[in-house]
């Protein structure tokens, strides 16, 4: 953290990792669709309150602001999931044959 600090990289650090973590939401929206539905919102929603619990508790910035990210990104994947059920029923991504019940 020292070296972030001493050569102002915090904030590209924070913007990267904001980046990936955004990035990695994607596919766990798509794939938690596809296996179960729009039933598994809320582990979403639980990890998002449970992170911005934790960002505001958290005394270090860059990882309040990390924690922050997460959870607003679990929260706004609430939203796309049932956005994907609608995409999955267009067509545009495949349907789990598997899955009894497409909710």
């Amino acid at each position: 953290m020292d070296f972030l600090t001493e050569y102002n990289l915090t904030g590209l650090a924070i913007g990267i990792a904001t980046f990936l973590i955004i990035g990695l939401f994607h596919p766990l929206v798509i794939k938690g669709e596809y296996y179960f539905g729009t039933k598994c919102w809320w582990v979403f929603l639980l990890s998002g309150i449970v992170s911005i619990a934790a960002s505001v508790v958290i005394a270090d910035l860059f990882w309040s602001t990390l924690t922050g990210v997460w959870g607003a990104s679990s929260l706004w994947s609430i939203g796309e999931l049932f956005e994907q059920r609608k995409r999955v029923e267009k067509g545009w991504f495949p349907r789990n044959p598997k899955r009894e019940t497409q909710a």
